[in-house]
């Protein structure tokens, strides 16, 4: 699909139109012919954290839902009638959203928002689709119950957000799949979907007055207003003792974390730009120099920044022999502390913030990405002008910026740390 390419003005956001519809519904649109296809990206305000106690993954059942039956059309006709006008219609959750995206060619625009505003305001929730589906994700909890790669991320979860909803799995799990009823499902759709809580963006061939028609053909059904409830904020927890779970594997799989730095916070570009000198640079990282390249202790090693809407954390991971394991943390743990007293060099700082600019493009190069950034900004509370702006935040990063920040993050600190598989010396 289509780039969005750089106008002379080198302004992104030249390129997107507001576009307000009759029902006053926003939506974010670069309007492009070069090919005609359009790309078209919501999303709600509500997902996983909204599912009930002891019921986990309904978010996840829904989306996997709306399309297996909607209006007149059971599983299979709807299906063909989006094979028929080569539609493609997918949904997907996260913890605070529930998102979905449209791809379709020009011509079929019209059935491609109708079939969408089935799914979305008619979905049928047949209970063979329920079963069908249930069953699906039962067998994927099935083959990851002894996958360390899983295990280490739950035991992570849970012991950084104890209590809140980010501790529960977007996915569910064994034992609360099979407890989600046909309400439940119901209720979600109901009460999460709304108007007033939606996120819209729209790349491609078409212009704005008539996405707004079709955008209000879609989404008129749905009610006016959400009824959620916004998770509490939360600080994740950090140090104690490692979390291990054993697994009869030759590997340990490892995940560190610390509380991180909130997405609006001034100095969120520092630590961004500190990340990726640790262990979000890939080949440039110092973990991946450390841990890889000088002492071949893993084949991959990965730090970033998560953010979520009610908390900000400091991530990472690796997955080493159980014999290195010990080793292999006690590296990492040096690489931060060396970044805590002494921050990064010159050279390093320079060649982070060349990426991080240099790359932001990439994000840019199809319609979907676009259209999908443009939502995620929305959903993450980023005005259209950041689009032009975030490279001007990152340029502007000082090295004393990235120390303070090192020092911020880690000082006073020591890793939460969950494993599984059998590591020895932890």
């Amino acid at each position: 699909m289509t780039a969005l390419k750089e106008p002379t003005a080198s302004s992104y956001a030249a390129r997107v139109q507001k576009v307000v519809t009759p029902l006053g519904l926003e939506a974010w649109l670069v309007e492009d012919y070069t090919v005609p296809l359009l790309a078209f990206d919501f999303a709600f305000k509500a997902g996983a954290a909204q599912d009930p106690i002891g019921k986990a993954g309904v978010a996840h059942m829904v989306s996997g839902l709306l399309d297996e039956g909607a209006g007149p059309y059971d599983s299979e006709a709807f299906h063909r009638a989006l094979d028929d006008k080569a539609v493609e219609i997918s949904f997907h959750e996260s913890h605070d959203n529930f998102q979905g995206q449209v791809k379709t060619l020009a011509r079929h625009v019209d059935a491609a928002f109708d079939l969408a505003r089935l799914a979305l305001c008619e979905p049928r929730f047949d209970q063979d689709a329920i079963e069908r589906v249930r069953a699906q994700i039962i067998a994927g909890h099935r083959h990851d119950a002894q996958d360390p790669n899983t295990l280490a991320a739950k035991a992570f979860r849970e012991a950084a957000f104890d209590g809140h909803a980010y501790g529960r799995p977007t996915k569910g799990d064994l034992d609360t799949i099979p407890a989600i009823t046909r309400d439940d499902l119901v209720a979600f759709h109901r009460k999460a979907l709304a108007r007033d809580n939606l996120k819209i963006a729209a790349v491609g061939a078409i212009d704005a007055a008539r996405l707004a028609a079709l955008i209000d053909k879609t989404f008129a059904a749905l009610p006016e207003k959400a009824n959620v409830t916004t998770p509490p904020a939360v600080e994740p927890k950090f140090g104690g003792a490692p979390r291990v779970i054993d697994v009869d594997v030759p590997q340990t799989t490892i995940r560190f974390g610390l509380p991180g730095v909130p997405r609006h916070d001034p100095d969120y570009m520092s630590a961004v730009v500190l990340n990726h000198i640790l262990g979000g640079g890939s080949f440039s990282a110092r973990l991946f120099k450390e841990v890889r390249e000088k002492r071949g202790l893993a084949y991959s090693v990965h730090s970033q920044m998560m953010n979520r809407d009610c908390a900000a954390q400091f991530t990472g991971g690796t997955s080493t022999k159980n014999e290195r394991a010990a080793e292999s943390l006690a590296v990492i743990q040096e690489e931060i502390d060396k970044l805590r007293t002494e921050g990064p060099t010159p050279d390093e700082l320079e060649k982070a913030k060349k990426y991080l600019i240099g790359s932001y493009a990439l994000r840019f190069d199809t319609s979907t990405k676009i259209a999908s950034h443009l939502v995620a900004m929305q959903t993450d509370g980023y005005a259209v002008e950041f689009l032009d702006e975030r490279n001007g935040r990152v340029a502007a990063v000082t090295l004393d910026d990235v120390k303070a920040m090192a020092k911020r993050l880690f000082e006073n600190k020591s890793l939460l740390v969950a494993a599984a598989g059998r590591p020895q010396g932890f």
